[in-house]
């Protein structure tokens, strides 16, 4: 049952809220990593992508959380979905959410020309599972969200505060902290009524770390399909 929503977009820190949820016991937590560690969650979301009807109680039985894309862009179904959970808003300065969103999250999944869409449609066509995460992400975030204008700087952060805007609007202010994750642990365990844990409240995925994370995980995609085909080949 979901307990908490994350209603920021992702590049708001929204893997540290993740994080930082599981360790104060809200974990299992969606994100959209979900989405690798766990493919079977794929087929709900591409029926919600696609405008169909998702048990949202159902779907996300299994979690107490969920933040980042895909389940941000649906926060106003989970707000009436799980009328009990509180949502947490995470913010950041449009223009180096932009700038980070564009170094990460686009470039390891938009592109669709060029060497890295030939890369790209290799690695698709290899493991269909990540094509199918990927398509995912490619209707919901940068053509339902954006319009096919995320590289409009302008436009994309015009979108990403009027998301805000709407979030802060539309829930009421008993259940929504707008946050900002450099604040760490004591708005967030102050918000949720949990005691502040002892350690530092973790700060992770920045830009260079998920360029490598990406680059490690189509590495460990292409080894698992040479395993298979050397496999495959061998029984043969």
């Amino acid at each position: 049952m979901i307990e908490v929503i994350g209603a920021g977009f992702g590049r708001t820190g929204s893997y540290s809220l993740r994080v930082a949820l599981r360790r104060l016991g809200y974990d299992p937590c969606h994100h959209m990593a979900s989405l690798a560690e766990d493919p079977e969650m794929l087929t709900g979301w591409e029926t919600a992508v696609h405008g169909g009807q998702v048990h949202w109680e159902r779907f996300l039985a299994s979690y107490r959380a969920a933040v980042d894309w895909p389940a941000c862009a649906f926060w106003r179904e989970l707000i009436a979905a799980f009328p009990r959970a509180k949502v947490v808003l995470t913010v950041r300065d449009p223009a180096r959410w932009y700038a980070s969103a564009h170094q990460t999250i686009y470039r390891y999944m938009a592109p669709r020309r060029g060497p890295a869409g030939l890369v790209m449609r290799l690695e698709n066509a290899l493991h269909p599972t990540l094509g199918r995460r990927r398509a995912v992400c490619r209707r919901l975030i940068w053509e339902d969200t954006f319009g096919g204008r995320f590289l409009d700087r302008a436009h994309a952060m015009e979108v990403f505060e009027r998301h805000n805007a709407e979030v802060v609007a539309g829930v009421p202010a008993e259940r929504l902290l707008v946050f900002d994750v450099r604040q760490g642990w004591e708005p967030l365990c102050g918000f949720l009524g949990v005691a502040v844990p002892s350690e530092p409240f973790p700060h992770l995925n920045d830009a260079a770390a998920f360029r490598r994370m990406a680059a490690e995980r189509r590495w460990r995609t292409l080894l698992r399909r040479r395993t298979r085909v050397t496999q495959d080949t061998a029984i043969r």
